[in-house]
């Protein structure tokens, strides 16, 4: 018998002053059984750092050819193909021809990836924005998961400040470029 999602609900009270977006985020979302920990809230933090008008989850692996998170108009175009991990050249390539912006949050380390897409053939590859969530910060933040959180995310000239009760991680989230 296979093992079903895991649903988990998070309240963000969100304030990224580098955007001017001030949100309160309400979220249910599905952790997959093959899915680490370290996916799922790189998932929520891509939201969180990429909230605009339109944007959406995907249905996981449900749907393959879609990315984790997109950006839609209100006619359907896709806007944004934000994904989550260190996906392959051909989908990045294929990202690169449906959306015209393209965005990666990686939650490991990235300099094996980075070298394996050297070269490969990607569409609009100088226009790939990579980002990178810190990873004592992610840790930190997996430390404290649980099925129900509620937190407040200040995001201020790239540094994120993620305050949990009396506590609150401090981490970044650095920007890299393929070429």
């Amino acid at each position: 018998m296979a093992l079903g999602a895991t649903i988990y609900v998070f309240t963000v009270r969100l304030a990224d002053a580098d955007r001017g977006v001030y949100e309160t985020l309400s979220m249910r979302i599905a952790r997959h059984p093959s899915e680490t920990e370290e996916y799922l809230l790189t998932r929520l933090l891509a939201y969180c750092l990429e909230y605009t008008e339109g944007i959406a989850f995907s249905k996981g692996l449900s749907d393959p050819d879609e990315p984790a998170l997109s950006v839609r108009d209100l006619t359907g175009v896709l806007k944004a193909w934000i994904e989550v991990g260190t996906p392959e050249a051909p989908r990045l390539h294929k990202a690169g021809k449906a959306a015209p912006r393209v965005v990666i949050y990686a939650h490991r380390g990235v300099e094996p990836w980075l070298a394996r897409l050297a070269g490969e053939r990607i569409h609009r590859a100088e226009a790939l924005e990579i980002r990178v969530v810190d990873r004592e910060f992610l840790a930190s933040l997996v430390a404290r998961l649980e099925r129900r959180m509620e937190f407040d995310l200040s995001v201020s000239e790239q540094a994120l400040y993620l305050s949990l009760g009396e506590e609150t991680l401090t981490g970044s989230v650095e920007k890299l470029s393929l070429v």
